[in-house]
């Protein structure tokens, strides 16, 4: 069982963000992908208090913990909206406990903060998703833990290249290289596929 959880710190020229996009095996694939950012690392977050969480353990649905990415950035090459405005293009916030084919509680989506600014630009962004949208079911909340998982879960898509992911790999370049505009104006069309 994975004993160590991560330090939640940002430095003065680094920010941290968390999200919960359902499988991070895709999500992580795509945000490696975006100009800007630093690192991101699979992990499992805002589980059980006093639980160490590993894979199959998260697996059980016993743990409250969601496989999720945590994205380190430099805000000076990347805004936080552009991050969320991407998380927002591949995602479906309308489920509970899924996303694509996974179903369980650790696929729930969520955005994880850990600063107050970055909740007002998360409420911003998510509020244009929740007039979209006929119900909204993205957990918005502080960051209470985050476990990385195990290695072999790191940068998974580029061991296994032709791995599972429920992202199409084929957008993942064109949302990367749009700015905040672009990725807006493909919102209405991303989120139809929930309305109906």
């Amino acid at each position: 069982m994975q004993e160590t959880e991560k330090k939640i710190v940002t430095t003065e020229k680094y920010e941290k963000i968390y999200l919960a996009g359902g499988c991070f095996w895709g999500m992580e694939k795509l945000f490696l992908s975006i100009d800007g950012v630093v690192d991101v690392t699979s992990g499992y977050a805002n589980g059980n208090p006093g639980v160490a969480p590993n894979y199959e353990f998260v697996c059980t649905g016993m743990t409250g913990y969601k496989e999720t990415v945590e994205v380190i950035y430099d805000s000076a090459l990347v805004s936080l909206e552009k991050l969320l405005l991407v998380y927002y293009n591949v995602i479906d916030p309308t489920v509970i406990s899924q996303q694509g084919p996974d179903r369980g509680p650790q696929y729930q989506t969520g955005i994880y903060h850990v600063t107050d600014e970055q909740r007002a630009v998360i409420e911003k962004v998510s509020d244009e998703i929740k007039k979209l949208v006929p119900v909204f079911m993205v957990e918005l909340e502080p960051l209470k833990n985050f476990f990385p998982a195990e290695e072999y879960h790191q940068r998974y898509l580029e061991k296994v290249p032709h791995g599972y992911c429920h992202i199409p790999r084929s957008i993942m370049p064109s949302l990367a290289s749009m700015d905040e505009s672009e990725l807006r104006s493909r919102l209405p069309e991303a989120m139809s596929a929930y309305t109906l």
